[in-house]
């Protein structure tokens, strides 16, 4: 969680330092001190949650910084703290937007931290309501949010139907692009947790110096830069589910420290010895074979047994079978409902194009091709040069695919026609086969020729 930003803006300076040492006694508060308006308003880009606002300042008066505030953010609460009290520049200023105005005097610091506390409060409540609209808004039914008829994705759909009913932990294994994170998302707002955050943490893309802090909060003070005290991801996921992807990624040191988490269902803050006990469901997702990492010594064996609870295993895309279509369709339908452009639909080319296709980059792959061709296609049609395959390593992905000697044929073969425009005569001679072959397999719909 990120600290809660207060900015003060108040040109006598022991004024201004005995309310942000006030403030500052919450530690969860970041509070900055201004002695002008000018200042304050070259500042907001750091978007502070909370300004105080002197109404007489040196360079402006309350109510022009409060007017240049609002054209820049109109989210910040801002307090008028002021000297003089007049009832008509009081109403004046709250109708302007601001929050409150309170007039300095004996009781000032406590109205003040009331104040502030009950904006916090009003805060969170609106993010939180917010943000309960957006998901559960969107209805996670998982066969439709994850597309697909094959026969391998039902097995998944069973899966996480049984992982929805439990608090079971669920390690999802797949790879890149398959869509972890999406059937993590359809557990968690199919389960009893809904109502409550689902957090994501992707462990690979963490500094490792950062991770324990990152996972379980730090104290103001722990170390270089920590400024405030911060919550880890695992009390944000309290009452709901904690994601962890790519946890293959984990530092063996941090390895020991989240089984103790996992096991004793507590964390300590960094720079603390304060005990806070939580409750997240975990899932975990990764595209290694953790099993094996585990036999090279690059994963504790007792963390793999705890994280790995239900095991998913999510298919690519390419053992899928005509999933590809399905999920093209889906994607060309909600990328011209989102760019409010015509409908369009792929040919019977485009469609073999994309069959013919291992996709190595699987869902995530496929969605950038379909969403490039939308973009491609002048008419409603989609055609096969709309259709742009640039795969890194075609090759090794096709080769470690497990094929029929059929179907590598049909692949190579077509990867030769689609790289010299469909020239039969070249094709044939540079795989040394007959043309009767080719035209043979076009004519069966195994290949596509223009």
């Amino acid at each position: 969680m990120e600290p809660y930003k207060i900015f003060i803006v108040e040109d006598d300076r022991f004024y201004a330092e005995m309310l942000s040492y006030h403030l500052s006694l919450n530690p969860d508060y970041e509070v900055k001190t201004f002695f002008n308006g000018k200042d304050c308003l070259t500042n907001l880009y750091q978007k502070p949650d909370v300004i105080t606002l002197d109404y007489s300042l040196p360079d402006k008066n309350g109510g022009e910084v409060l007017k240049k505030i609002r054209e820049v953010d109109n989210e910040v609460q801002v307090i008028i703290i002021s000297g003089q009290e007049d009832v008509g520049i009081a109403v004046d200023l709250l109708k302007k937007g601001a929050y409150d105005y309170i007039v300095k005097d004996a009781d000032t610091k406590d109205r003040l931290w009331n104040t502030v506390s009950n904006i916090r409060k009003n805060q969170n409540l609106r993010r939180e309501i917010d943000t309960l609209k957006e998901e559960i808004g969107q209805k996670y039914d998982f066969e439709r949010s994850i597309i697909g008829k094959s026969e391998a994705i039902k097995k998944v759909y069973s899966l996480i139907e049984k992982a929805s009913k439990t608090n079971i932990t669920v390690s999802i294994t797949g790879e890149t692009g398959t869509g972890k994170e999406l059937v993590a998302k359809a557990i968690h707002y199919n389960s009893a947790r809904k109502k409550k955050p689902f957090v994501a943490v992707n462990v690979g893309a963490i500094p490792r110096e950062l991770i324990e802090s990152e996972l379980f909060g730090h104290e103001k003070g722990a170390f270089t830069g920590a400024v405030a005290r911060r919550v880890g991801k695992f009390e944000e996921a309290n009452g709901g589910t904690i994601f962890l992807d790519e946890i293959g990624d984990l530092d063996l040191t941090l390895q020991v420290k989240l089984l103790r988490v996992l096991q004793e269902k507590e964390i300590t803050r960094v720079g603390s010895n304060e005990v806070v006990s939580y409750d997240a469901r975990v899932i975990v997702a990764t595209h290694k074979n953790l099993a094996e990492e585990a036999r090279k010594g690059n994963f504790r064996e007792d963390l793999y047994y705890r994280l790995l609870g239900l095991p998913i295993t999510l298919p690519a895309l390419r053992e899928r079978d005509k999933d590809i279509l399905v999920i093209a369709k889906h994607i060309i339908d909600q990328f011209c409902e989102d760019n409010k452009i015509k409908k369009k639909s792929l040919s019977s080319e485009a469609q073999q194009k994309l069959l013919s296709y291992p996709f190595p980059g699987n869902v995530r792959e496929l969605k950038a091709v379909i969403e490039l061709a939308c973009v491609l296609a002048d008419d409603t049609s989609i055609d096969h040069e709309h259709i742009n395959l640039n795969s890194i390593n075609t090759t090794e992905t096709l080769l470690t695919t497990e094929l029929t000697l059929q179907q590598y044929t049909q692949r190579i073969i077509q990867h030769y026609l689609d790289k010299y425009q469909y020239n039969v005569l070249k094709v044939a001679e540079k795989l040394d086969i007959g043309k009767s072959t080719i035209y043979r397999m076009a004519q069966n719909e195994e290949l596509v020729i223009k």
